[in-house]
C-alpha cells in the first residue's frame, strides 16, 4: 500500500462502521486518516455554480463547474459514490474531482446529487435522476459538444446505466470515464494474488459478499431478477463509446471493473484501464496531494483530451 496510507492503517484497524455511527473517538480516528499531505483549494480559475435541473421525480440538484477564462469545448457529467445510499455534492469524490477535471481539462463539468437510496427510494430513481441531468446537460446546458459520461463506484454504475439509455435512445455519449465501477452481483471473485494483498486490509475497508447484497438491496430491493441497468455489468454493452476504468489495487471491486473491461472488449467497446499502484477503493475521496490521485485525475484527462 502507499506509504502515506500504510502508515495510518492502524487508526482504522479495528473501526466499524457501526463505531463510526456513534462514537466520537471512532470518529476522530477516521478523521486523522483521511488527512492528506496537503490541504486541497478550489483551483482559482474555475467557477462554480449550485443549479436545479428538473426530473421525474422533482428537482435535481447539480453543481456546475467551468474554466473562468476559456470557453469549454466539451462537457462531462460526473456521479459520486457512496453504494447507492450515500455521499453528496460536497464529498471530495465529487466536489475534488469535478473541480479537477474542469481546470486540468479545460471543460464543463456537472456533478450530479441524484436522489440516494434511502426512506424507500429505490431503483430506477438515482438512474432517472442521473438520467434527468444527462439529458439537461446535452441538451440545455452544452448542446452539440462532446459530451462524457463519468462516476465512481456505484456513480460508476449510474453513469454506465445512463450511457446504456443514452445508446438507444440516440444521443450516446462520446466517452465513459469509471472509476473503480460497482457493476455486478454478486461480485466476481479476485484472483489468487490479490486476494492475498486483500488479507491485509482492515474490516472497515472491504467489502464482502454480505456486504455487496446488502448495497444492491438497499438500491433495488432484493438480490434476485435484478434489472440488467442496475448492475450493468449484466446489460447488453455494445455500442458504448470508448469507455476509461480506473482501477484500485487494494479493491474487492478491483474485480468488477477487470470484468468489465473484459466484457466491454468482447462486445467491440473500446476500453482502457489505469491501476492505481497502492490505492484503496474510493481513493478519488483523498487530494491530488496524494500521487496515485494526482494520476488517477490526469488518467481521466487524458481521456478527455
Amino acid at each position: 500500500m502507499d506509504p502515506f496510507l500504510a502508515e495510518k492503517l492502524h487508526l482504522v484497524r479495528d473501526l466499524t462502521r457501526e463505531h463510526l455511527a456513534s462514537d466520537p473517538v471512532a470518529q476522530q480516528k477516521m478523521t486523522d486518516y483521511l488527512k492528506d499531505p496537503e490541504e486541497w483549494v478550489l483551483p482559482p480559475h474555475v467557477v462554480v455554480e449550485d443549479l436545479q435541473v428538473a426530473g421525474p421525480h422533482g428537482p435535481i440538484p447539480v453543481r456546475a463547474y467551468r474554466p473562468r477564462d476559456t470557453p469549454a469545448g466539451a462537457a462531462l457529467l460526473w456521479a459520486h459514490g457512496g453504494g447507492f445510499s450515500a455521499g453528496d455534492l460536497e464529498m471530495p469524490e465529487a466536489h475534488v474531482v469535478s473541480a479537477e477535471l474542469a481546470a486540468r481539462a479545460g471543460v464543463f463539468v456537472a456533478s450530479v446529487g441524484y436522489r440516494l437510496a434511502q426512506n424507500g427510494v429505490r431503483y430506477p430513481v438515482p438512474l432517472d435522476d442521473v438520467d434527468a441531468a444527462w439529458h439537461w446537460l446535452t441538451v440545455e446546458a452544452m448542446p452539440g459538444r462532446r459530451a462524457a459520461l463519468g462516476g465512481a463506484s456505484a456513480g460508476a454504475a449510474l453513469a454506465l446505466a445512463t450511457a446504456l439509455r443514452a445508446r438507444d435512445r440516440g444521443r450516446a455519449a462520446d466517452l465513459l470515464l469509471l472509476a473503480y465501477p460497482f457493476a455486478h452481483c454478486p461480485n466476481p471473485a479476485l484472483d489468487d494474488a490479490a486476494a492475498a494483498e486483500m488479507a491485509t486490509l482492515p474490516p472497515f475497508m472491504r467489502f464482502p459478499p454480505a456486504a455487496i447484497e446488502d448495497m444492491v438491496r438497499t438500491y433495488v430491493g432484493r438480490i434476485s431478477d435484478l434489472p440488467p441497468d442496475a448492475l450493468p455489468g449484466a446489460a447488453r454493452l455494445d455500442g458504448l463509446p470508448a469507455t476509461h476504468i480506473l482501477l484500485a489495487e487494494y479493491d474487492d471491486l478491483r474485480a468488477s471493473g477487470e470484468l468489465l473491461e473484459r466484457q466491454l472488449r468482447e462486445a467491440g467497446v473500446p476500453v482502457s484501464t489505469y491501476l492505481a499502484r497502492g490505492m484503496p477503493h474510493g481513493h478519488l475521496n483523498r487530494t491530488p496531494s496524494l500521487r496515485e490521485v494526482d494520476a488517477s485525475l490526469d488518467y481521466f484527462v487524458d481521456a478527455m483530451s
